[in-house]
């Protein structure tokens, strides 16, 4: 029975691009017995439709073993090099420099509980609770996001 298609299967001119910045085969061990391109595909499955692991369709691989090399090319750096990559391709198809040369920043204070978990108090705003900092690049796809406590409170001149 033939595979079923999905919207995120790679085209070859895709895949020519993203092969190459895959890990090469280890030399140790058993040969790998699954095709990496039906690995890529099966992420930017679930990427697309916000699935479970277990979801994934029968016709692509087994959700451990697409978790596995996930997880293997999250701590290796191998999806931010890929990233990267076609990040630098798209940019240079704009018309853009391969690297971003400015970008936003801003920031928020939030409300919170104690409840909620820590809390600080900005005291600019008069706010007891957390602040969130978003970086955005120009004209970029990225934004950065993290969110702590609105001030240490040993900035706040407390102990």
């Amino acid at each position: 029975m033939p595979r079923k298609t999905y919207t995120t299967d790679l085209t070859d001119a895709e895949w020519k691009l993203i092969e190459p910045l895959l890990p090469a085969e280890r030399r140790r061990g058993a040969p790998r017995t699954v095709d990496l391109r039906e690995i890529v595909g099966a992420v930017l499955y679930i990427t697309k439709n916000g699935c479970t692991w277990r979801d994934l369709p029968g016709d692509l691989p087994h959700h451990k073993t697409v978790y596995a090399y996930f997880r293997a090319w999250s701590t290796d750096g191998t999806l931010e090099g890929i990233y990267r990559t076609l990040h630098r391709r798209w940019r240079q198809r704009k018309g853009h420099g391969a690297c971003p040369s400015a970008g936003i920043l801003d920031s928020q204070s939030a409300w919170t509980t104690e409840a909620g978990g820590k809390r600080g108090f900005d005291g600019g705003k008069f706010v007891t609770g957390r602040k969130r900092h978003l970086l955005a690049r120009a004209g970029a796809k990225e934004v950065l996001a993290e969110a702590g406590l609105a001030a240490p409170p040993s900035t706040c001149g407390r102990a």
